[in-house]
């Protein structure tokens, strides 16, 4: 007899998202897929997040997984995601967009983020790109 699958891991989720109710409808789905999600609403303040992590002489401690919008006020999610791998950090990164381009999606590409979807995202879509950019971490 073969056991069930096994559930996938909680994860511990940064979302950036600067449209409110785009991030709470965010929060809510990967809530509910029982992972922690910790949202900050633009670009300065992933940026500030990011500052702040451990390995940069901060206190926090990375997250699985980085969920970020490209288009904020502030850093863009491209910014923040560059600044992240120059650093020599790991931690994989989904981008959101609703006007990713060919060369929005090669820059993605090239800094190494896990995937960038584009908007309006199927929320099963981004539960699973979540869970596999966690395993991979």
């Amino acid at each position: 007899m073969t056991a069930p699958p096994a559930a996938p891991r909680a994860l511990r989720i940064l979302l950036a998202e600067d449209d409110d109710a785009m991030r709470a409808l965010l929060v809510r789905a990967l809530s509910r897929a029982g992972h922690t999600v910790v949202e900050v609403e633009d670009g300065f303040e992933l940026s500030d997040y990011v500052e702040m992590m451990a390995g940069q002489g901060g206190s926090l401690e990375p997250p699985d997984v980085i969920v970020s919008d490209v288009r904020m006020p502030g850093c863009s999610g491209l910014e923040v995601l560059a600044r992240l791998r120059r650093r020599g950090l790991t931690c994989p990164v989904l981008l959101l967009s609703a006007f990713a381009d060919a060369e929005t999606h090669a820059e993605a590409q090239r800094l190494g983020a896990h995937a960038l979807l584009d908007k309006p995202v199927d929320l099963d879509v981004l539960r699973a790109a979540v869970v596999d950019a966690g395993g991979a971490a």
